[in-house]
């Protein structure tokens, strides 16, 4: 195989030139495994239904550092961009593509960085879990990678994935834990009538506004140390009546709630269940948990990550546990874990791109990151 260029501008071109637009791989994790096995990995194919995985290490002795990430991204959308979704192009000093930032310019800042590292030698171990699921449904993907790694003796000391965590400026954000999300449909029963013989009938939408209320008439708690408070949204109130005199046989909700660590997801679901049972005898509750929330404690570690951005970028990063979820709700079942990548202003919109400046800048606190972690 040809020897790749193992700086970190043409590591994201070629990232970002195959269109691995979840589920697609388009050749990216092979580009990758490339990459790795040029500098010593040993890569390990991890394929589980139809999504891309790869689990790649050097070293075998502890301490062991991780690196987790995603290769899939999301479609390049339905407007113009001025430089190509997937040409890698390079204007005005500004890497353009989707997945600039999200995130395949910062696994190859981290691919990079390990080449600098391995100038030396290493005392420990470096790893990479990759999945091509993390855009996707997210079931094929880190989740089962994770179970293999357990299996294998491969869990890390630590874990740092790569996510956009930075709003303005390189340096602003680490996320050292996520809310977690609940999804809960809510379907209330009555008995269909007449509008104009109430009484006949059993309306179920002045039930389902009823436990909506109660739902939303106060928050749920005040929020923790780390977390905000748990936040409850009604996304959807449906009847599906085409008619105006009749009163339907029930009525449908939706709701998402993003929970701090006062909660668990079994916890939510049992409260909404007593809840809804307050004001309807007849209903179905259908639950989904994403991700249960969870907290990496300030310690040694974070302080490690935070004095390597420092260093690079004169920021001392604030420790966040807000936004979204991301593959690192699996990984804290296993290990400490962290997230920490380049400024997400522009992930998953059109010209999607980083400054090259950024790239670099990520690069060298990767490098300083690996130095403290594997000495």
């Amino acid at each position: 195989m040809q020897a790749l260029e193992l700086a970190p501008l043409a590591l994201a071109q070629g990232l970002i030139r195959c269109a691995s637009v979840t589920p697609a791989d388009e050749g990216a994790q092979a580009f990758l495994a490339g990459a790795l096995e040029q500098l010593g990995f040993a890569v390990t194919h991890l394929p589980f239904g139809t999504t891309p995985n790869l689990f790649a290490r050097i070293g075998t002795q502890g301490p062991h550092f991780c690196f987790a990430g995603h290769t899939d991204v999301v479609p390049a959308g339905d407007g113009n961009w001025s430089a190509g979704a997937f040409g890698g192009d390079v204007r005005d000093g500004v890497l353009f593509g989707r997945g600039a930032c999200d995130m395949k310019g910062a696994i190859a800042a981290f691919v990079a960085a390990c080449a600098t590292r391995l100038a030396t030698p290493l005392n420990g171990s470096i790893s990479l879990l990759i999945t091509g699921d993390e855009e996707g449904p997210a079931t094929d993907g880190t989740v089962k990678v994770l179970d293999w790694m357990a299996e294998h003796g491969q869990i890390p000391d630590f874990c740092l994935v790569g996510e956009p965590t930075n709003p303005r400026a390189l340096g602003d954000v680490i996320k050292i834990g996520r809310r977690g999300s609940l999804n809960a449909e809510i379907i209330v029963h009555g008995i269909q009538g007449h509008a104009a013989y109430p009484h006949l009938a059993d309306n179920p939408v002045h039930r389902l506004v009823q436990v909506l209320q109660a739902l939303t008439a106060a928050p749920c708690d005040a929020g923790t140390e780390w977390f905000e408070p748990t936040t409850l949204q009604v996304t959807s109130v449906d009847v599906g009546n085409l008619a105006t005199n009749v009163i339907p046989a029930q009525a449908r909700a939706m709701l998402n709630m993003r929970f701090n660590d006062l909660h668990t997801g079994a916890g939510l679901t049992e409260w909404l269940r007593a809840a809804i049972k307050r004001y309807a005898e007849r209903f179905e509750l259908n639950v989904s948990i994403s991700g249960e929330s969870f907290l990496t404690q300030p310690g040694p570690a974070v302080e490690k990550l935070s004095s390597a951005i420092a260093d690079v970028t004169g920021r001392t990063p604030k420790l966040d546990t807000g936004g979204g979820t991301s593959d690192a709700r699996f990984i804290a079942r296993f290990c400490p874990v962290a997230e920490f990548g380049l400024v997400g202003a522009t992930m998953h919109k059109i010209d999607e791109s980083v400054p090259v400046a950024e790239l670099n800048d990520l690069t060298r606190i990767y490098s300083g990151v690996l130095s403290a972690f594997v000495p």
